[in-house]
């Protein structure tokens, strides 16, 4: 038996850029959404709230009236960054792998072998149902937690994709 270790040439493989990855649910930014919204209330509500019981001086309420101007700024800047992070939420499952991209400032694109996944799993908080969304959680051996996470799939595309990994899984492609 002789060991062969054959070098492969970049330009053979496939271009990643040739991948058409489908988009998660629109739906996915409203939850998005009332999360950042009931953060954004209580922080606002917290600093009108320490405007409204702090001394009534006047150098101090000014102060005060500047933090929360910031505050509101960096909620509408995140804001922003969150739906163009969004945007960049998509995914792909191939013949032989799952892919994910996401990410805005830092982009990452995860690729995760059918051979490595061990189960895969279906989940939805209280807010997806109401949208109609699930996640898909795979999982790989080795970890304690799920290795990829999906999130704002429509409930039967996930059940859908969910499966197509478990009959790849169980051997009957």
């Amino acid at each position: 038996m002789t060991f062969k270790n054959l070098q492969i040439q970049p330009e053979s493989l496939p271009k990643v850029e040739d991948l058409i990855l489908r988009p998660i649910s629109k739906s996915y930014f409203k939850i998005i959404t009332l999360n950042k919204l009931a953060i954004y209330a209580g922080l606002i509500g917290l600093a009108f709230g320490v405007v409204y019981f702090v001394e009534k001086n006047e150098e101090v309420q000014l102060n005060l009236w500047y933090i929360l101007s910031i505050l509101l700024g960096f909620c509408i800047v995140n804001f922003i960054i969150g739906y163009l992070a969004f945007k960049n939420r998509k995914y792909a499952i191939r013949e032989h792998d799952v892919v994910y991209a996401k990410g805005l400032i830092v982009h990452s694109l995860i690729t995760m072998p059918m051979s490595r996944i061990q189960h895969v799993e279906e989940s939805r908080s209280w807010l997806a149902r109401h949208f109609g969304l699930s996640t898909l959680k795979i999982f790989t051996a080795g970890e304690s937690g799920s290795d990829l996470s999906i999130k704002g799939l429509p409930r039967i595309e996930a059940k859908q994709i969910k499966e197509i990994i478990s009959a790849r899984l169980n051997g009957s492609n």
